[in-house]
């Protein structure tokens, strides 16, 4: 049975999703220490070069090879910056599904980035690597976050009650821990039927060595839904 997901690279118009590289270490820290990735997510904050570093040199990629997941960067086809993260994470292979993450940098948001990034690695879990479920959980005041699941088409399931921690800002600049419900939203293939073609994207392009299915090792279940880097909810604002 497959248990880790290819080394790819997929490309949309505006868009190129690819592995984390040490390039990106400065970008990171910069894109993860901003007030609302801090509020919603659970990366430690302050978010030191040294967190950036590991992440981006070590942690992204065992991932992939631990068959955890796969994390993406998300960079812009023409410019080559670094715009945010798709994070596929939790995966069971043998029930062929999986949970999805993102945060966008706040110097890309309102450019659509998220849903145009995460719809076509949906396309790809589906159609390539013919996983059958995708989930997306977020924090029921991260209004934004369900605006991108509600644009790639998601389905709203129910709610898991006091199930994460977000965090608020002090009047003295510190962060309080509070409880917050989390929306369960899922993708099916079935559901890609009403995204096709969804603004003016077509498709995606894969590249890189072992672009079909590839590993065999034992099967991974669900373990905790924070991974190690703590990339769990997703995160996007306009």
């Amino acid at each position: 049975m497959t248990t880790t997901f290819p080394d790819v690279t997929i490309s949309t118009d505006r868009l190129v999703l690819r592995a984390f590289e040490e390039e990106d270490v400065t970008a990171l820290a910069e894109m993860m220490n901003d007030e609302h990735i801090t509020a919603w997510t659970s990366v430690p904050h302050p978010y030191t070069h040294a967190d950036a570093e590991a992440w981006a040199t070590r942690q992204a990629h065992a991932e992939r090879t631990g068959g955890r997941g796969i994390v993406f960067a998300v960079t812009e086809f023409l410019t080559q910056r670094l715009v945010g993260i798709v994070h596929l994470q939790n995966t069971n292979w043998h029930t062929r599904t999986t949970e999805v993450g993102y945060v966008t940098a706040p110097w890309a948001r309102g450019e659509g980035y998220a849903s145009e990034s995460v719809l076509a690695v949906a396309q790809w879990l589906f159609r390539d690597q013919h996983f059958e479920r995708l989930e997306l959980r977020t924090a029921a005041d991260n209004t934004a976050s369900q605006q991108v699941a509600q644009k790639i088409g998601c389905i709203s399931e129910g709610v898991l009650r006091n199930a994460w921690i977000v965090r608020t800002q002090a009047t003295d600049g510190s962060w309080v821990e509070t409880r917050t419900d989390l929306i369960v939203w899922s993708l099916v293939p079935e559901d890609l039927d009403d995204t096709d073609g969804y603004d003016g994207y077509d498709g995606y392009d894969v590249q890189g060595s072992g672009a079909g299915r590839s590993g065999d090792e034992d099967q991974y279940a669900y373990g905790r839904r924070a991974d190690v880097g703590g990339y769990a909810v997703g995160a996007d604002w306009h």
